[in-house]
């Protein structure tokens, strides 16, 4: 076999239908695109438009709330954190912060802080530093030896 006798197996690929070339080749005239209208035309975007007739999503009542100041925490595992450790991808000497753990690739994505969860065990005696924590996440950390800090709420007006 050599470099100029190499070719597709048959079937593998296929010609493209060239369109508007004519009557006689099927695809011609229109081009597969029906008769005139806005849709005939390029560059049409008009997903739930209705003809100017309010659209079903508009219509339809809406239901719930979506509060635009809520927090979004990543949640962190105290199992997923034990396999980084035992992985050795996380220094247990230095006090694990956010930035130690978006470092080794534990966590990605951080909008508001990491809260701590208590899914798995943890073995290591660590301190870690996130921004909120299950109290029974605290409480496995505590009885393995560990800390965890958390930031200081700030103070109400009223108090």
């Amino acid at each position: 076999m050599k470099l100029n006798e190499i070719t597709n197996t048959s079937g593998a690929t296929k010609t493209r239908m060239r369109v508007g070339r004519g009557i006689g080749s099927g695809k011609g005239k229109t081009g597969g695109r029906g008769v005139k209208g806005q849709k005939s035309r390029s560059g049409v975007a008009i997903k739930g438009f209705e003809g100017g007739q309010m659209p079903i999503h508009m219509r339809l009542p809406k239901r719930g709330f979506n509060n635009i100041f809520r927090k979004i925490y990543v949640p962190l595992n105290l199992g997923k954190l034990q396999e980084f450790i035992d992985a050795k991808k996380i220094d247990i000497k230095k006090t694990i912060t956010i930035a130690s753990l978006i470092e080794c690739g534990i966590v990605n994505g951080v909008k508001d802080g990491v809260r701590l969860l208590a899914k798995g065990e943890i073995k290591s005696k660590i301190t870690i530093e996130v921004s909120g924590a299950s109290a029974s996440a605290v409480a496995a950390i505590e009885k393995a030896g560990g800390s965890v800090v958390l930031p200081v709420a700030a103070k109400s007006a009223d108090a």
